[in-house]
């Protein structure tokens, strides 16, 4: 923009030293967006220029001067019939009404004469602030769930412009924005020029952008990995073979919505997954070496050698056979290893002690066998009878494990008894200091908010002590706060509902939902909430969170999806959380408008 002084310079002056003046962006997108109306004022330059068949396409941030807020206005030049064909692409996507995509609030083919206003072709679309998806794979790529969410919802956007005929153009990284709410929605709708099987394509690019973290569009290899739907689903959508290729944009939704079956791979399974059958044979006739116990075996003294055996994936291998003990003195190393003679060792005292290896043709070496592992066979206390081959020590070991398996049930019985009575004993003293009043019918006091004694037992519902209506994006305005209690009285017949918005689905385009906030009195593992409408259709998201005062963010995304009569939202594993948010994100078609209601919600403790 030009300083105060040259402002306050004259007309004839000014214009003189116009094309002297410096030539920031403010002064080139003035003189480049001559011919919008009065309303919009260009304030910065967005995004590259985009080019047409006839001409380019250039884009703006701008202001709405009559209803004050934020736009994406982008001007065709050169103007008039040149623009027909996308200002015919902008009245189409007029009609359309999704978060996905950036609404059109305004175009016009212009009369072609850049010094009147009006005289530009262009296009006002709703500004969306946040994060591009560039912006964020910058970062690194996405978990699969995050992927699977921003993918699905994208989608479902541009299968809604399909159904009107519409092909939506510019799927890029660059056009494609993380709202703050957790949706997400794509910039410049239309694109100049656009095919059903390129933005299925498309479709299948951010997705593979989305896992590798890259941009499909830059040279070089790109290791994708993932789950094996996912990598599948990116293979059909940018598929060019006949019969292998996605039918449509809703289709590739319905796949994201579908939750992978299969849990993560272990180490082994992926191995043999990802094993050609050429290599599994490879290591099949790949000679393995035999320890001594499977190439020989003990025979009276002699070997003889045994064949290779091949073992079958997942066989325990053979047991070494071991021969009856004779009268033959045996070395130790000749009974399969570990396996000693009781007969072969003798007293360390008494009337049969003698060395242990006196009769042993190994006495000459007896540091070879004088393990710790064969001293629990001496008798350290000076056994003075026969052998009997059972031991003081194993006496022992029989006799404390015989008390462990009484003993430990008769303890856990004691402490079973000593709390009932304990619990027993409390109940009773306060049910005595309840003043009873005469002629009336005791009644059954309720725990007061926060006081429950323990968790829900597990696969039960969980107790609500209270709730209201979480609405961070409103405007001050109550959303039938009263009604809250009628979502969790136990009674499907009534409901609380939001209010109604008109216009959109989206409430209005005035925000980008309301919710309702559950306390469930203390923090505990949760499995799934259920939810029942009375006016099935409506789409929400159960978050989870501990404080009530958090922002959106705070509260992490457990489950989403359409509420149905009755939906049960399962959870992927259990979360431990005091608060639940049930945020509504689409309303449903009603009388004067579009709004949602809850008739009940339960929430179930993990088992």
């Amino acid at each position: 923009m030009s300083g105060p002084s040259r402002d306050a310079a004259p007309p004839p002056e000014r214009s003189h030293r116009r094309p002297e003046q410096d030539r920031g962006s403010t002064v080139s997108m003035a003189s480049t967006t001559t011919g919008l109306p009065d309303r919009y004022r260009p304030l910065d330059r967005v995004g590259p220029d985009e080019p047409t068949p006839t001409g380019v396409i250039q884009c703006w941030r701008a202001k709405d001067r009559v209803l004050n807020r934020d736009v994406a206005i982008r001007v065709h030049t050169p103007a008039g019939q040149a623009a027909h064909a996308w200002i015919s692409r902008a009245l189409t996507a007029g009609g359309l009404a999704t978060p996905a995509l950036a609404m059109v609030y305004d175009a016009s083919e212009g009369s072609g004469d850049p010094q009147s206003p009006g005289g530009a072709a262009y296009v006002v679309n709703e500004w969306i602030d946040g994060e591009t998806l560039a912006e964020r794979l910058a970062r690194g790529p996405m978990p699969d769930r995050e992927a699977r969410t921003v993918l699905r919802r994208l989608a479902e956007g541009v299968a809604e412009a399909h159904r009107v005929g519409l092909a939506v153009g510019g799927l890029t990284t660059d056009n494609v924005v993380l709202r703050p709410n957790g949706l997400v929605g794509l910039r410049a709708v239309p694109a100049a020029t656009g095919s059903i099987d390129g933005d299925i394509a498309a479709l299948g690019a951010l997705l593979e952008a989305c896992l590798t973290g890259l941009d499909p569009a830059d040279p070089g290899p790109h290791h994708l990995s993932g789950p094996s739907d996912l990598l599948a689903l990116v293979r059909r959508a940018r598929s060019t073979e006949p019969g292998q290729g996605l039918s449509s944009a809703a289709a590739m939704a319905s796949l994201l919505a579908e939750r992978s079956r299969t849990g993560p791979l272990t180490p082994a399974a992926r191995a043999e997954e990802t094993d050609s059958g050429w290599l599994r044979r490879l290591r099949d006739r790949r000679p393995e070496h035999s320890s001594d116990h499977d190439a020989h075996l003990v025979d009276g003294g002699a070997t003889r050698d045994a064949a290779p055996v091949r073992r079958e994936p997942h066989t325990l291998p053979p047991v070494p056979p071991v021969r009856p003990i004779t009268g033959t003195a045996v070395a130790p190393g000749a009974l399969g290893g570990d396996t000693v003679s009781a007969g072969s060792v003798a007293p360390a005292g008494g009337a049969y002690a003698a060395s242990p290896y006196a009769a042993s043709p190994y006495a000459a070496a007896p540091s070879r066998y004088d393990d710790d592992s064969f001293a629990v066979l001496e008798d350290r206390d000076g056994y003075d009878g026969p052998v009997t081959g059972e031991t003081d020590l194993d006496a022992a070991r029989a006799r404390r494990h015989r008390l462990v398996v009484v003993g430990l049930p008769l303890l856990a019985l004691l402490v079973v008894i000593a709390l009932a009575w304990w619990i027993g004993d409390k109940v009773l003293s306060v049910a005595s200091d309840v003043e009873q009043v005469p002629g009336s019918t005791p009644s059954v006091s309720t725990p007061a908010q926060g006081s429950q004694g323990g968790a829900a037992p597990a696969g039960q519902a969980v107790p609500i002590t209270g709730a209201e209506v979480y609405d961070p994006l409103g405007d001050g305005e109550p959303e039938n706060d009263s009604d809250v209690p009628k979502a969790y009285d136990g009674d499907p017949s009534t409901s609380w509902s939001t209010l109604e918005y008109r216009g959109s689905p989206a409430f209005g385009n005035l925000k980008d939902g309301v919710g309702l906030m559950l306390d469930l009195g203390q923090a505990q593992d949760l499995a799934s909430v259920t939810v029942t409408s009375a006016t099935p259709g409506a789409t929400v998201e159960i978050r989870t969170g501990d404080d009530p005062d958090g922002n959106l963010n705070s509260f992490d995304v457990a489950a989403d999806g359409t509420v149905e009569d009755g939906t049960d939202f399962t959870f992927d594993k259990p979360v431990n959380a005091r608060y639940v948010l049930v945020w509504i994100t689409g309303l449903v078609k009603s009388d004067n408008g579009f709004s949602a209601d809850i008739a009940e919600v339960t929430v179930q403790a993990a088992g």
